[in-house]
């Protein structure tokens, strides 16, 4: 084992004899280990390769030692309570050592948004930027997972600074719990002299992480099957991983195993760490129990080579634990940090670019060099520099407290420069630093200025279609009545196209996830004694536009009953994005009884849905409960056919991107598949629910081959599944036609 240099009485002073705070260069090794399991498994696999869980845990170990140690050694009558609590010097250190590499990916990331991506991804990356920067993009995640926009957050490229951000909240939280804490014994020892023993403190500390992260491990565990997307980057349940390292930490056991029996449990540990992401589908498992193999197994290694670290010797280690403190694993985690920053951004930004969502295996290893490439320019001119103390020092080894950014200690041991260094070196050093401080400074002020402009041009955007020239942009009829498409430049353009959405959407009439209310509003001719239930969820919702066109028209009163992603349906476990969506039949309950008592002449909503996600599409047997329902009550049902989800052979389309990435009708369109067929399902329920009159305007967004993303001169798709505003008023010709053959008054 490499233990610190004892040259000099001072140096043995400043070198922790605890081991856990003792320096491990076996350590540094899984850290290299890990990081080459999250790029591996990132670039050639798609999985979860459990490296991230292996982070947490050294994180927990390294930093809560370090707090645990401040805690102990201030209890001095010889340090004030003020330096005793005082979090400045850790919280600058901290920033310190994490923010440099940090703010210079994002910073590149930025300006690789602007010349990569299309114009349609730069608010998303935008946003994500400034949750990275400061320390929430765990949340900014978790809280649009269930969000219709956040399809694209796969394709993020800085969706893996989670880790981050999970790790910088639990830095900070523990730091002042761990400072307020060493405040309240430092206090109350006066009166109970007992409480500032270290055995004391460890007993008090060993037992607080226990609770905490036992309730961190509960919530992990509970929340799985309720929403596993928001748990997988949930700060609470991922608590639990860096507080089991804390308590290694805090707790050493000081067992006598046989060298023999340290090997065989460094083996299986390190054996488990590389092989879980094959066998553990970490995305829908972790944190859960099944975090347990990485965290444990992370644990064993560090204990298996604690015994070597107090006798102060190699040749008690285990030879796994020798073989991670050999040179290149060494390296390889002492640059894990800037590594973890750059690979998956310039996975993704390579992938945008080729418009492929895999890597071949030459590419791959392309990428991983040049990740490691950036990674040691990053930390030899970025990193080491900002973090030094004072220029013209260099830092004892120490271990980096995130499985990446350099561990807090109580004092920095520092060895003085060579005098053949002299002055201009540390003039030189000094002039570098403040140059870089000032390119960071500012160009964080220039991305973060221009990251708000963005989103408020993108805010400011109007979309108003309704005034079109049918001659020149005639959409749906192009395909519905063969008339002729002049050759202009589609509408709304990519970027615009966002914005055109339902006038309920603008107008806040429809509920969304969490919002339990009915929110009925009436469109079309307010005055008319004829009504329509516009009623369901989204894919519901889009007809607004064509129905409150024809209601005015044609002088019927269009009502909405609309929540987001709520179809009428009795399934009683309705989710969405495979999240629960418990709340959806609650409202679906109340909806039905609402729509009965007030009996509309006819009620608009969805009668088909995809089968398997994207493709199959069917009649859902949980509507059929609901048609009969509208039959006993007899109230006639208009049944529209669903529109095609766009997707080819490489999965679902982002028909806005797409376009804006320089796509056309045809290259952004969907192939027609066979289960999407020239019959409509809904024909097939008719015997059994007379009241159903099915409507499918299926002709308006398909040929026999092709279901384009440019249709008479308008862009079909405002999202990856949702119909434009504009494409829907197009539509309102054959729309019309269709529901007079049923109802003459409309």
């Amino acid at each position: 084992m490499v233990t610190a240099p004892s040259r000099s009485s001072e140096r043995q002073r400043t070198v922790p004899a605890d081991p856990a705070s003792a320096y491990r260069t076996d350590l540094d090794g899984l850290r290299g280990i890990a990081i080459t399991l999250v790029a591996c498994f990132h670039i050639w696999f798609g999985r979860v390769s459990g490296g991230v869980d292996v982070f947490l845990t050294l994180s927990g170990y390294f930093f809560v030692g370090s707090l645990l140690k401040h805690v102990i050694v201030t209890q001095s009558p010889s340090v004030t309570l003020r330096d005793a609590i005082n979090p400045l010097t850790r919280l600058t250190r901290l920033a310190r050592r994490l923010l440099p590499a940090l703010i210079t990916v994002l910073l590149i990331v930025t300006v690789l948004t602007i010349v990569v991506l299309p114009q349609t991804r730069w608010v998303a990356t935008g946003r994500e930027v400034v949750a990275s920067a400061l320390y929430y993009q765990n949340w900014f995640l978790a809280f649009n997972s269930q969000d219709y926009a956040a399809a694209s957050s796969a394709n993020s490229p800085l969706q893996h600074l989670w880790s981050m951000s999970v790790q910088g909240q639990f830095f900070v939280v523990t730091i002042l719990t761990a400072l307020a804490f060493g405040g309240v014994i430092k206090l109350a020892s006066t009166v109970v002299p007992q409480l500032r023993r270290p055995a004391v403190i460890r007993a008090i500390v060993a037992t607080a992480i226990i609770g905490v992260a036992a309730v961190s491990f509960y919530w992990a565990h509970m929340r799985m099957p309720i929403n596993q997307q928001f748990n997988y980057y949930d700060t609470i349940a991922r608590t639990w991983e860096p507080l089991a390292g804390g308590l290694l930490a805090v707790w050493m056991p000081r067992w006598r195993v046989p060298t023999v029996l340290r090997n065989l449990v460094a083996v299986a540990a390190l054996a488990l760490i590389v092989t879980c992401g094959w066998w553990i589908v970490g995305v829908e498992s972790y944190p859960g129990p099944l975090a347990l193999v990485p965290v444990l197994a992370t644990l064993a290694i560090i204990w298996s080579g604690a015994t070597a670290t107090q006798r102060g010797t190699r040749v008690d280690m285990p030879v796994i634990n020798r073989g991670l403190a050999s040179r290149f694993p060494v390296w390889l985690g002492s640059i894990s940090y800037a590594l973890y920053l750059w690979h998956w951004p310039l996975l993704i930004f390579y992938l945008a670019w080729r418009d492929s969502n895999d890597a071949t295996f030459v590419e791959g290893v392309l990428l991983i060099a040049l990740s490691i490439a950036l990674a040691w320019l990053t930390k030899r001119y970025v990193e080491d520099p900002l973090r030094s103390s004072r220029p013209g020092t260099k830092k004892v080894g120490q271990h980096r407290a995130d499985g990446a950014a350099t561990s807090d200690s109580l004092r920095d041991p520092v060895l003085p420069t060579r005098s053949s260094r002299g002055r201009r070196a540390r003039a030189a050093m000094l002039s570098y630093t403040g140059a870089l401080t000032t390119l960071l400074v500012v160009g964080v002020l220039v991305a973060g200025v221009g990251i708000k402009a963005w989103e408020r041009h993108v805010d400011n955007i109007v979309v108003d279609t309704t005034n079109l020239d049918p001659r020149i942009y005639p959409g749906a009829r192009a395909l519905i009545e063969g008339v002729p498409v002049p050759s202009v430049d589609p509408v709304p353009k990519a970027l615009e196209v966002l914005k055109d959405l339902p006038e309920t959407s603008y107008q806040g009439n429809i509920s969304d996830f969490k919002d339990p209310d009915i929110h009925v509003a009436v469109y079309g001719d307010p005055t008319a004694t004829k009504t329509i239930a516009l009623a369901g969820g989204s894919h519901a919702e889009y007809w607004i536009s064509a129905l409150d066109l024809l209601g005015k028209q044609n002088h019927f009163r269009v009502t909405t009953y609309l929540k987001f992603g709520c179809p009428l349906s009795v399934d009683p476990n309705v989710s969405v994005d495979g999240v629960p969506y418990p709340a959806c039949r609650t409202w679906v309950e109340r909806v039905m009884d609402r729509l009965i008592a007030d009996k509309p002449d006819a009620v608009f909503t969805n009668s088909t849905r995809p089968r398997q996600g994207i493709v199959g599409e069917w009649v859902p047997p949980d509507y059929l409960p609901i048609f009969d329902r509208f039959k006993q009550a007899g109230i006639p049902v208009l049944g529209v056919r669903d529109s095609v989800w766009p997707h080819n052979g490489k999965g679902a389309i982002d028909s806005p991107t797409c376009l804006a990435e320089g796509g056309d009708a045809k290259s952004c369109g969907t192939p027609r598949d066979p289960e999407y067929g020239m019959a409509n399902p809904t024909d097939a329920i008719v015997a059994d629910y007379p009241n159903v009159h099915p409507i499918d305007l299926s002709r308006g967004w398909c040929t026999d081959t092709l279901c384009p993303a440019i249709i008479g001169n308008i862009s079909v798709y405002h999202d990856w599944h949702h119909l434009s505003a504009t494409f829907v008023r197009s539509l309102a010709p054959e729309l019309e036609r269709q529901m007079k053959l049923v109802f003459p008054w409309a």
